[in-house]
């Protein structure tokens, strides 16, 4: 029997798939198997940032309630539990993200602080996620906040992908690249980790606090002359004196280190496709590290999409497309700071201009944090009739991609989708349905 898929049935597969997602990079459910067994004797000292540290800390309480434990996380403005617990044993910081704050700098030289004069019986247990980066963002020697916020925000506007501005990062940092791991040495350092980024590198994830760093100031400073970073005066004279190199691979302050991977963008994708599977969807998985220009990804995703519709290539309908990575969004070096929306809603717009009206396409594209961009929305919906409704309601959908102003269309529309933070992190999802 056909299954007749309306516009009602397609967007609840959609919600079905990205909570799939969400719910195979839960904390709560994924930390616990990777916890080390705790030391016979010594401390549990615990340290973490990133957008999912208070799941990943509320998780390491649950797993050891009778243990005693120090330190604290660090995440976004209001990124706690529903029901934070009375007791915490690990504290729970608030910062800013994408741009860096002075909470975020304090957190950072506590959790130096908290791991300095260990022994090789105590544990630090470093949970991190993506957008640990700015949470944890520590001037080096000689370097303001404000300058390190001024380099955020033109990294941020230069559309280098996360692995080469985080590489620029690093070493402006005294966080950053290894330098946490050195400050526990001797103490056995293990990394939980939650990856929000293409390939996984761990010493991509929030820049590597506990991971050596093999990029050097060289290569940051070729970065910057190749994206035409404008960073403030005394970051590039740090970046030239290049006076203390990150921590290396073979350094011995990093021997005692491990790391555990707990949830990926990989894992988001396989359990979609089983959700899609489940609903009678054949899924296909285009890979997790997709970068580029958003609105052109989105344009390519949309003959994928084409492809499949009329011919069965690279798979028959009914079927799902799944994607993860992280794409960019450049903005105009002029000073404009574009319109309102992040990089998953303006590949679903590229895909929806490149459709035009294509009948049986619907697609769901959000970050899996909650936040798309800088946008109160994770992201957005896109159906058939998208481009019609947007003209009835007097949008001009090309102007508003040319503007970087994806989110209005969407949100006029009713199409926005608002989950607020979801306290875990593993990258965008996008997910187009073809029936």
């Amino acid at each position: 029997m056909t299954t007749i898929w309306t516009d009602e049935r397609a967007r609840a597969a959609l919600r079905r798939l990205f909570e799939a997602a969400l719910d195979a990079a839960d904390p709560l459910t994924c930390l616990a198997p990777h916890l080390p067994p705790p030391p016979a004797s010594g401390r549990v000292v615990v340290v973490g940032c990133g957008k999912a540290a208070a799941k990943m800390a509320a998780a390491v309480e649950a797993a050891w309630p009778d243990l005693p434990l120090s330190g604290l996380v660090v995440t976004t403005y209001g990124a706690d539990l529903p029901d934070p617990p009375a007791n915490r044993r690990i504290a729970l910081r608030f910062a800013s993200h994408p741009v860096p704050d002075a909470n975020g700098a304090a957190a950072a030289q506590a959790m130096l602080d908290a791991v300095r004069g260990l022994t090789p019986q105590d544990l630090v247990l470093f949970l991190v996620s993506g957008g640990g980066s700015a949470l944890s963002t520590l001037p080096a020697p000689g370097l303001s906040l404000e300058d390190l916020i001024a380099v955020n925000r033109e990294l941020l506007r230069s559309g280098a992908p996360i692995g080469e501005m985080n590489c620029i990062r690093k070493h402006l940092s005294a966080f950053s690249g290894g330098r946490l791991a050195a400050a526990a040495h001797p103490a056995r350092v293990v990394t939980l980790a939650i990856s929000d980024v293409p390939g996984d590198d761990p010493a991509v994830i929030a820049s590597g606090p506990t991971v050596a760093d093999p990029t050097t100031f060289a290569e940051a400073r070729a970065l910057v002359a190749h994206h035409g970073v404008a960073l403030p005066e005394p970051a590039m004279r740090h970046l030239d004196a290049a006076a203390e190199e990150t921590p290396k691979p073979g350094d011995p302050r990093l021997a005692g280190t491990e790391l555990r991977m707990i949830a990926t963008p990989l894992m988001a994708l396989e359990a979609m496709a089983r959700a899609a599977s489940a609903l009678g969807l054949t899924p296909i998985i285009l890979g997790d590290a997709l970068e580029g220009e958003a609105r052109e990804l989105g344009k390519a995703l949309a003959g994928i999409a084409r492809s499949a519709a009329a011919h069965g290539h690279p798979l028959p309908a009914p079927c799902v497309i799944l994607s993860g990575g992280e794409t960019t969004v450049t903005l105009p070096a002029t000073g404009g700071q574009g319109g309102r929306g992040g990089r998953s809603t303006e590949c679903l717009l590229g895909l929806t201009l490149a459709l035009e009206g294509h009948p049986g396409i619907w697609a769901l594209m959000a970050d899996t944090d909650g936040i798309d961009g800088a946008s109160p929305a994770a992201g957005a919906m896109a159906a058939p009739d998208t481009l019609a409704r947007a003209r009835a309601a007097g949008l001009d959908a090309r102007a508003l991609l040319a503007g970087h102003d994806s989110l209005t269309l969407f949100e006029a529309l009713g199409d926005a989708l608002v989950t607020g933070p979801t306290l875990t992190n593993v990258n965008d999802a996008r997910i187009v349905l073809v029936t």
